[in-house]
């Protein structure tokens, strides 16, 4: 059995294993050595954190060769493939898939196939999506240990395609709860300018798009780009948080220009391909640039690396010193093995648990067990990719397995900070799958600010009960409004509008908050209440006393005088006119905001219609009687008084029926004039209940008319006066109440109405009908036919001198 797996770093880029069905010994595994192809690329930076993961998998391997219980029995070897260029990386990939230079197509038969088994790589993501469709064609499994695009995850097109690290998406989710953990809301965002930068931008947007932060500025970064005019950008936007994502490389370039450029003050959060660098803390001028804070896997001490290294060297050394032809793993450079050891570990768990992925997959694959494995099974690399996507094991103390995209299923990131002592000091850390596990020990980051957690934003918050006007395209420039009286400001809903509150709710200048209004009304328990009921209870008392009082003394003058017949109707129209000064009290329904009105509107209407009859035979008696005779006999004849006081009453109920029927009263609360408060009131619509107040008042007009015109009347016994100075106060009383009702709007304005509306019924009971009743009781001299045709024969002789 001979399988075959590659390996993609940036310094050796591809290492194919090889598998031979053997017993474990030293000698065998470097008879394999001689299969490895390396290509030579001089014009490529040398990288030393890649020539360390290089050792770390040939580490890997070794041990797992080593192995009693991985892979018993079986040897695994590998070829390394360079990819530090697209020009020797394809030249590579079609030598791994072919069979004696030809790429066999699909309907082939399986013994002419490549026995590539797995590949592990590449290191960037924009290499391994070059070559990854390569290898998804043949569901040859792909493990990538660095490779963190979002693309990766998409099964469709990717679908042998696994990887050890954790996607974009992870990583710039531990940055965004960073930045809101801070509060730090005006940040810019520099990435290298390839599929893996492009990747991180994108996520980031769209991470920060529902939430309190703003991308100030952006920019993709290459090998070319002229750093001055990105810093003064930033500058200039008053931009103090930048979020890098880019290659060691690129940083160390971003880096070392800012500190030539004199950057300052800055906080500076890097991705994982950099956050451990092992260069940048040290150099000279790092602390005048801010605070860097990074994220990257947790560091983890892989047990026996270093020694590994060590030895390594020293074997290195020994060839070289007996003058042998250097093995091309081997780096032609005077690099110390502490050089080595103290490089950049990033990646390094990813690296090694990628080749113990592989190896676990290759165990379940060929059966292995009680020491032995399966030597009769031939093993294909979509049997390889099925248990991949099923293994599960724990690889120190970390547990190894893969969703459904091919992503880590669990884990976590450190939260760094390089103190001043150029170390990354892990401050924090996030795990995984696991709601709200983020954690940052503030107090041990050394703040470039005087120990206080610097701002980075467009705009400063608002105060309390302010909204945010916003300026320009970002949400985070704005200025602040307060929110005037009746609105209030839920910033957590929406810090950009003062919504208004309901009708039943207030609110004072400023507010976050609305507030229910104090609902008031007059109740029957109110001690105004109370009396005016009392009096309107004593009206229909008084009206009753008056009407028996009359009763008794029908038939005498002062009574036929009065009305006679017509003042019991009067009496009557009067108490029941008082009914509504009843609903005028507690809370108002459709039927209190009825008769509240309709009784005294129309009853109202009969007494005046009666008063203006009354006037008018006053008038027409004294004056009108001797001078048009022919208008009294026809006004006895034909009961006029009674013809004019029907058609009153028919017309004001004709009235009071059309406007009710169209838009009746009904509650209304009052939320105009009173800020904190509900005035429980009753609804008139003026178009519908107009005509009927303006009918009454044609009346009342009348009525003071004819009662003028016999204001000369004999003065012993002058009912056009009483008429008159009853109606004085009648308009007195309701142009006392209409200013009162435009000044004042509280609850007891309803108290006042209804006291009105009294004052009128009393205007009548008391200067009319008061008078008569002390003529009949305490001078009846004065109630006789002889005294009243006196009067009468005086005035006549005056009028006709």
């Amino acid at each position: 059995h001979f399988l075959k797996a590659v390996y993609i770093c940036g310094f050796n880029d591809f290492f194919n294993f090889s598998v031979k069905g053997k017993k474990k010994k030293k000698n065998d595994f470097n008879d394999h050595i001689k299969m490895i192809v390396l290509f030579s690329v001089h014009s490529q930076p040398f990288i030393l954190s890649n020539y360390r993961r290089f050792l770390l998998m040939k580490f890997a391997v070794e041990e797992i060769n080593n192995s009693a219980n991985l892979l018993p029995n079986i040897s695994i070897g590998y070829k390394i493939v360079d990819h530090c260029s697209d020009s020797h990386s394809f030249p590579s990939m079609f030598n791994l898939l072919s069979v004696n230079g030809v790429v066999q197509v699909w309907d082939e038969p399986h013994n002419k196939l490549s026995k590539v088994t797995a590949v592990i790589g590449g290191y960037t993501s924009s290499k391994s999506l070059t070559v990854a469709p390569l290898f998804m064609t043949r569901f040859i499994p792909m493990v990538s240990y660095s490779a963190s695009s979002s693309l990766f995850s998409e099964k469709k097109t990717f679908p042998s395609f696994l990887r050890t690290v954790h996607p974009n998406k992870a990583i710039i989710a531990v940055v965004v709860r960073i930045l809101q953990h801070f509060d730090w809301r005006w940040v810019a965002f520099l990435n290298i300018d390839d599929d893996y930068g492009n990747d991180c931008r994108k996520l980031f947007i769209a991470k920060i798009h529902d939430t309190q932060i703003c991308l100030a500025y952006t920019k993709g970064l290459d090998q070319n780009t002229d750093y001055l005019p990105i810093f003064r950008q930033i500058e200039t936007q008053r931009v103090n948080v930048i979020v890098v994502f880019a290659p060691e490389w690129m940083a160390e370039a971003l880096i070392e220009s800012a500190i030539q450029m004199n950057v300052s003050n800055k906080v500076w959060i890097g991705g994982e391909g950099w956050s451990l660098n092992q260069k940048l803390p040290k150099t000279k001028g790092i602390q005048t640039i801010g605070t860097v804070l990074g994220v990257s896997e947790p560091a983890k001490t892989i047990p026996g690396l270093n020694d590994f290294i060590r030895s390594f060297k020293a074997h290195n050394k020994h060839n070289r010193t007996k003058k042998q032809t250097p093995c091309n793993q081997w780096c032609d450079c005077s690099l110390s093995s502490a050089e080595i050891i103290a490089a950049d570990p990033s990646f390094s768990f990813p690296v090694y648990s990628a080749v113990y992925s592989v190896a676990h997959a290759l165990h379940d694959a060929l059966q292995c067990g009680a020491g032995r494995c399966n030597s009769e099974i031939t093993v294909y690399p979509h049997m390889v990719l099925r248990e991949l996507k099923k293994i599960q094991f724990t690889l120190l103390n970390r547990m190894i397995q893969f969703d459904e995209n091919g992503d880590p299923r669990s884990g976590s990131y450190s939260v760094v900070f390089w103190n001043k002592s150029g170390d990354a000091q892990e401050v924090g850390y996030y795990n995984f799958y696991k709601s709200s596990d983020f954690f940052i020990s503030t107090s041990e980051i050394q703040w470039f600010a005087d120990g206080q957690v610097p701002t980075s934003l467009c705009s400063k918050e608002c105060s309390e009960g302010q909204m945010k006007k916003p300026q320009g395209i970002h949400k985070c420039c704005f200025t602040c409004e307060i929110c005037q009286d009746g609105t209030y400001i839920n910033v957590t809903e929406d810090p950009y509008t003062c919504k208004a509150c309901s009708d039943t709710e207030w609110s004072p200048e400023g507010s976050t908050r609305c507030n229910l209004r104090l609902v008031e009304y007059v109740p029957f328990t109110d001690p105004a209440a109370l009396g005016l009921m009392v009096i309107s209870g004593l009206l229909v008392v008084l009206t009753l006393a008056v009407c028996v009082l009359f009763a008794f003394h029908y038939n005498t003058p002062v009574v036929r005088s009065a009305g006679g017949s017509m003042c019991f109707l009067i009496l009557g129209c009067l108490s029941l006119s008082s009914i509504s000064v009843f609903f005028y009290f507690g809370k108002p329904s459709v039927a209190f905001c009825i008769f509240r009105f309709l009784p005294f509107l129309l009853f109202y209407t009969v007494c005046v219609s009666c008063f203006v009859v009354r006037s008018f035979q006053i008038v027409c008696i004294f004056k009108i009687a001797a001078k048009f005779p022919e208008l009294q006999s026809w006004w006895v004849k034909y009961h006029g008084q009674w013809v004019v006081i029907s058609v009153a009453f028919v017309i004001q109920a004709l009235l009071l029926l059309i406007g009710y029927s169209s838009d009746p009263p009904k509650p209304h609360n009052e939320t105009f004039w009173y800020l904190d408060k509900i005035i429980l009131g009753c609804d008139i619509n003026l178009k519908a209940t107009s005509t009927s107040v303006i009918f009454l008042l044609i009346l009342c007009i009348l009525c003071f008319v004819f009662s003028y015109m016999g204001k000369d009347l004999p003065k012993n016994y002058n009912e056009a006066k009483s008429i008159t100075f009853c109606l004085m106060l009648l308009i007195l009383t309701w142009i006392i109440f209409a200013t009162v009702y435009m000044l004042y709007h509280g609850r007891h304005i309803h108290t006042l109405n209804a006291f009105a509306v009294l004052c009128s019924l009393y205007s009548f009971l008391l200067w009319y009908f008061l008078p008569k009743c002390y003529i009949i009781m305490f001078q009846p001299e004065k109630n006789t036919q002889q005294h009243f045709q006196g009067l009468i024969q005086n005035y006549t002789k005056t009028i006709s001198q």
